[in-house]
């Protein structure tokens, strides 16, 4: 390797004495390829049907996203003939919102195409395992060099670049068994996103079924009747303050639309303003924040259900609290595609907005038991809670996964190799 030592340990750190460094382009079975244009590729016609075309964006961190992918003619694959991609191939994407991403092609589309935004990295096998170096690829041991190349206005990372990098080379028995190891992880992390995205188009079903009165649970039997929600509680104006009010954390804290996320309350980005300040209505457990103005009109209508430490705080005014009877049953109507109907029919045709006094007359079918309001409100909650639980497993695994592999392709920590699998 020509680069200096020093260097390498400063961007790697030490490594075990049977490894050693490596520039990337050193265990190229072929040079680097990136072939294909920009400007060629924006004159293709794609199609619904045909070659499959991998663009950046497509490209994730192990995977690759194939619900957005278009399709080119024989003859335009043909035409790019330089620029196929082929099984086992490492894909980087160069450009765009995949920035730095990489992963290997595993051939289940077949012969496939790309652009100049995809570079197609082909390694020596006999002493390079693919996956191994896809993992480094999007490792902090690889992005931590092209963060101090990445400069331009339109952010790119060049051949140059990635034939340079500078990575630890160990046997090829021990990063076969490294790349397995962090595989297998990669597929429970992957099992468990499945479950949650199942058990969230069940929710979603379940409410559509239990919401509209489609499906009754047993014992109930009551009539339902059409409500404006101005009938079971009222909104609640949300605080103005300026710049002058906010003050470190000891101040109070202040709701707003970041600190809903996915339903939920976050508590990233926050603000404090002065406990000074005259406020009308402080939240209680049980109000439901709701997100009636913003910049983004994706944002509107969103809302979570206050509690524990969110009660007893303050809310801005672009966000409004709606005060009720049954809060649990009113929130999970909340999440539903028609409230979300009703949100839309009533944005401002200028500002993204919706008015409170809007907002209460919109309608919903409800019991008129409340016995069977709170079974609903409690069936649908316990399906939030199991897709918390999935949720907090994903994050666990991904977190230890990404300890593990830190620690695995520096070589902090060995893996055993035996006889038969170094034959």
């Amino acid at each position: 390797m020509q680069n200096n030592s020093v260097l390498a340990n400063k961007l790697i750190g030490e490594i075990p004495k049977d490894w050693s460094y490596i520039n990337l382009k050193e265990i190229y079975v072929k040079p680097i390829r990136d072939f294909g244009s920009f400007s060629t590729t924006k004159l293709i016609t794609f199609l619904d049907s045909g070659i499959p075309f991998i663009k950046s964006e497509m490209i994730k961190e192990g995977s690759i996203d194939w619900t957005s992918v278009h399709y080119i003619s024989d003859d335009v694959h043909k035409l790019l003939n330089k620029s196929y991609i082929e099984k086992h191939t490492i894909l980087f994407s160069k450009i765009g919102s995949a920035l730095g991403k990489a992963v290997v092609y595993e051939g289940e589309r077949g012969l496939c195409n790309s652009n100049a935004a995809v570079a197609k990295i082909t390694l020596n096998n006999k002493v390079a395992d693919n996956y191994y170096y896809t993992y480094l690829l999007n490792n902090s041991l690889a992005k931590k060099q092209f963060i101090r190349l990445i400069v331009s206005l339109l952010p790119r990372i060049n051949l140059g670049d990635i034939s340079d990098l500078i990575l630890p080379l160990p046997p090829l028995v021990e990063q076969r068994k490294i790349a397995n190891i962090l595989g297998t992880w990669d597929k429970a992390i992957s099992t468990t996103k499945r479950l949650i995205d199942n058990s969230k188009q069940q929710k979603k079903a379940l409410m559509q079924q239990l919401l509209t009165g489609k499906k009754r649970l047993s014992a109930f039997d009551s009539e339902w009747k059409e409500i404006k929600l101005a009938e079971i509680g009222r909104c609640i104006t949300g605080l103005t303050y300026s710049p002058s009010d906010i003050v470190d954390e000891s101040g109070m804290l202040v709701l707003r639309s970041s600190n809903i996320q996915h339903g939920k309350l976050a508590y990233k980005d926050n603000v404090f303003v002065s406990s000074d300040l005259t406020i009308k209505s402080k939240t209680q457990n049980g109000d439901i924040l709701v997100c009636i103005r913003n910049g983004s009109k994706n944002l509107i209508g969103k809302s979570a259900l206050i509690k524990g430490k969110a009660a007893n705080q303050a809310h801005g005014a672009f966000m409004t609290l709606f005060r009720c009877k049954y809060p649990d049953y009113t929130f999970q109507l909340f999440q539903s595609s028609h409230y979300y109907r009703q949100v839309h029919k009533n944005l401002g045709a200028t500002i993204n907005s919706i008015n409170t006094s809007d907002l209460h007359k919109f309608k919903f079918m409800m019991p008129t038991d409340d016995n069977e309001i709170n079974a609903i409100a409690a069936c649908l909650s316990n399906a939030d809670r199991e897709i918390e639980v999935l949720e907090q497993q994903f994050a666990d695994l991904q977190q230890e996964k990404k300890a593990l592999m830190q620690q695995l392709l520096t070589g902090k920590r060995r893996v055993k190799v035996d006889n038969t699998e170094a034959a």
